[in-house]
């Protein structure tokens, strides 16, 4: 099988690059390679590549600078997205594009499932979702990820939880949401979910693609310390005292409730913390 990744230079798609390479013949595209919002370089590098598979890791992921710049957005979350559905369509190729937990507004008590409806409360997330109607113009997987850590190359922009283990790694204070739930995603096992994926073929459409369960920032930062082995000096924080651009929901953990079902089961989040750390002492 011969798979087309975009997005290629990121910390997601480098990831998948490698991991798919594996048992496929894989063709790397960064964005200096292919601009997916030229709709004439998309169509030469389906030309060339002949993929069977299309794998979009582009994104424009600067949520508050979508408020000011709601154009890039949906650009690349988008418009680009509508365009790899066409080209994927017309190609008879299979398109694998990645959506957001930020889909959602953060009221819900329980982890949202696939059946959730989606009320985006920013411009970013709603770039993400008009993202995922235009992917299901092929024969899509759309995979809602959150918080995506680990994984990647040197040099890739730092997550959050990067940024987290940094401070603790350096002694530094670390401030954290105690009034935010997530599920955090980590790279490798996104990466092994979507070749598993692509492997099992289950129907089309919507799958979460989280570390199962959740926690609160808080939650994740202190498990963070203790997987580092290290005393650390975590803050908790409320996210009235700290206002951002754009709208975050509070509440966004996901239920992997398809991913199960096809038979995908994705290691808890503080599993994949445990894996992380490792990394990092290795890194």
């Amino acid at each position: 099988m011969t798979i087309l990744v975009t997005g290629a230079e990121g910390r997601l798609g480098s990831t998948l690059a490698a991991v798919l390479g594996a048992g496929h013949r894989v063709a790397p595209r960064g964005r200096g390679a292919l601009d997916i919002t030229r709709p004439a370089e998309v169509a030469a590098a389906l030309r060339s590549a002949a993929p069977d598979v299309i794998v979009n890791c582009a994104a424009y992921n600067d949520v508050d600078g979508a408020e000011d710049d709601p154009l890039a957005a949906f650009e690349v979350n988008a418009f680009a997205v509508r365009t790899l559905a066409r080209a994927a369509r017309e190609a008879g190729a299979t398109l694998v594009h990645y959506g957001t937990d930020f889909v959602f507004d953060g009221r819900s008590a329980a982890p949202y499932t696939e059946e959730d409806a989606p009320n985006p409360q920013s411009v970013y997330a709603m770039s993400k979702l008009v993202g995922e109607w235009f992917a299901r113009d092929a024969k899509a997987y759309v995979l809602r990820v959150a918080s995506l850590f680990g994984g990647g190359r040197p040099g890739v922009r730092a997550s959050s939880l990067d940024r987290m283990a940094d401070a603790i790694l350096a002694g530094r204070e670390v401030q954290a949401f105690a009034d935010r739930t997530v599920s955090p995603s980590y790279v490798p096992d996104v990466a092994a979910a979507t070749a598993a994926l692509l492997a099992a073929a289950p129907p089309p459409g919507i799958y979460h693609c989280v570390g199962s369960g959740r926690g609160t920032w808080l939650e994740v930062a202190t498990e963070l310390a203790r997987r580092l082995d290290r005393d650390a000096r975590i803050v908790p924080v409320a996210a009235a005292d700290r206002p951002q651009r754009a709208r975050r929901p509070t509440f966004s953990a996901l239920a992997n409730a398809r991913l199960a079902r096809a038979g995908i089961e994705m290691p808890h989040w503080t599993d994949a913390l445990g894996r992380y750390a490792a990394e990092r002492a290795t890194g």
